[in-house]
C-alpha cells in the first residue's frame, strides 16, 4: 500500500496549478453537516476536502483541485456546486 500512495504523490507532484482566488467547488455546507458518508473527503485523489469536526464544516482546498469530478459522483446528496475555474486557472498537466 506504501508504494501505491508513493507513486500517486509521485504523480501528483508533476501537476501544476494556477490557483484562482475563488474556489470553483461550492459544497452545501448545511447537507455535509448531516452527510454519513463524507465520501469526498475518501475519493478525491488529492486531498481537497477535509472534514472539520469542531466546526462541522467541510474545508475545501480548491487550490489542489485535479478537476477530475470524483467529488461530484460519490456525493450522496449531490449537494456539492461544481464548476469549471475561470480562463486560465485550475490544473494543468505536464506533457512529456
Amino acid at each position: 500500500m506504501s508504494s501505491e500512495k508513493e507513486n500517486l504523490e509521485e504523480k501528483l507532484y508533476t501537476v501544476k496549478y494556477n490557483s484562482d482566488t475563488e474556489s470553483h467547488l461550492q459544497p452545501v455546507q448545511d447537507c455535509c453537516r448531516f452527510c454519513k458518508s463524507k465520501a469526498c473527503t475518501i475519493v478525491c485523489p488529492a486531498g481537497v476536502y477535509e472534514w472539520n469536526e469542531d466546526e462541522h464544516r467541510l474545508i475545501v482546498n480548491f487550490e489542489n483541485c485535479l478537476e477530475c469530478g470524483a467529488c461530484r459522483i460519490a456525493c450522496e446528496d449531490k449537494s456539492l456546486g461544481w464548476i469549471y475555474p475561470k480562463g486560465n486557472k485550475g490544473v494543468t498537466f505536464k506533457q512529456g
